[in-house]
């Protein structure tokens, strides 16, 4: 029996100006985008790398050359109690500020939702705090809520006494927390009115027909369809106050006796102020890395109970 060897199958190559074509569209691919990753490694991967290589170094912001201590810095971080009470101060703002923007922008959303001018106009007004600098916001709530300012001044003028906004560490928290909602949650209608735009209206009209109240279409028909929704504001409301800084500025200053100091304001003051720049980097690492893994773990979260939902 003779074996005969196959020929080897013959690979078409594509015509000359199917490969041109390709290699213009490649071309035409490759400068489209590299604008963008041009911006994304000078704007995000090089300031990483640098903040993870002063973190490792004792550097004033000034001297020419900065002194390489491996990890001390981090092994500092572990004994500050300064840096504990602001993790604290900024856990809480990220948690109970989170739940309120949501818990506002959903609400005014469910309001607002609906073509007609009056929505439009409170959709408007609800949106504008956003648009205002966070400094300003600040500047404006400590002018009404201070111990000098516009209510303090009705309520002494009324025979009562000042009311500490600002000069109670549990008032002053609070305050801030309420000032952060009032200027971010118009964002989070905007995002919760295009969720709702995507709720078929045929499930909901169909449970209208079933007898559903207003409240059981909302829990079982809209909030469902609403997950995605929900998730993208909650990991932005989070990671948005997390980094919480510039209001804290003009709002409370870090007081009373620094109790209102969030960890991001810790790091510009221990940066800056105290000119301790390689202490600052590694706090901002360990800031940056918190808030990823927390960004992670609540989209995975959210994504499960979406996943439970639909099943």
């Amino acid at each position: 029996m003779t074996l005969t060897r196959e020929a080897p199958p013959t690979v078409r190559r594509p015509p000359a100006g199917e490969r041109s074509r390709r290699r213009t569209e490649g071309l035409a691919t490759t400068l489209m985008v590299a604008p963008a990753t041009v911006l994304y490694v000078v704007m995000l991967i090089v300031p990483v790398g640098l903040a993870l290589y002063l973190s490792l170094t004792d550097w004033d912001g000034f001297s020419a050359d900065p002194a390489f201590v491996g990890a001390a810095n981090y092994v500092t971080l572990l004994d500050d109690p300064e840096l504990r009470r602001a993790a604290l101060v900024t856990l809480l703002v990220a948690a109970a500020g989170t739940a309120g923007l949501n818990l506002c922008g959903l609400g005014f959303a469910l309001l607002v939702n609906g073509a007609s001018r009056l929505n439009t106009f409170f959709r408007i007004v609800l949106f504008y705090p956003h648009v205002l600098s966070a400094l300003v916001v600040g500047f404006l709530w400590s002018a009404i809520l201070g111990t000098t300012g516009a209510v303090n001044n009705l309520v002494t003028t009324w025979g009562g006494e000042v009311l500490p906004f600002l000069s109670d560490p549990t008032w002053a928290t609070v305050t801030m927390i309420a000032v952060l909602v009032w200027a971010g949650f118009g964002v989070n209608v905007v995002l919760y009115l295009a969720g709702l735009q995507a709720v078929p209206h045929s499930l909901i009209e169909a449970a209208r027909i079933d007898g559903a109240t207003r409240w059981q279409v909302f829990r079982n028909v809209t909030l469902p369809a609403l997950g995605p929704s929900v998730t993208v504001n909650v990991v932005l409301s989070l990671v948005t106050l997390l980094k919480t800084y510039d209001l804290v500025v003009s709002l409370t200053a870090g007081g009373p006796a620094g109790q209102t100091q969030t960890v991001a304001y810790l790091i510009l003051w221990n940066s800056f102020h105290d000119a301790r720049l390689g202490f600052g980097s590694a706090q901002s690492v360990i800031l940056m890395g918190v808030t990823a893994a927390l960004a992670f773990v609540v989209t995975k979260l959210r994504r499960r109970g979406e996943l439970a939902v639909h099943q």
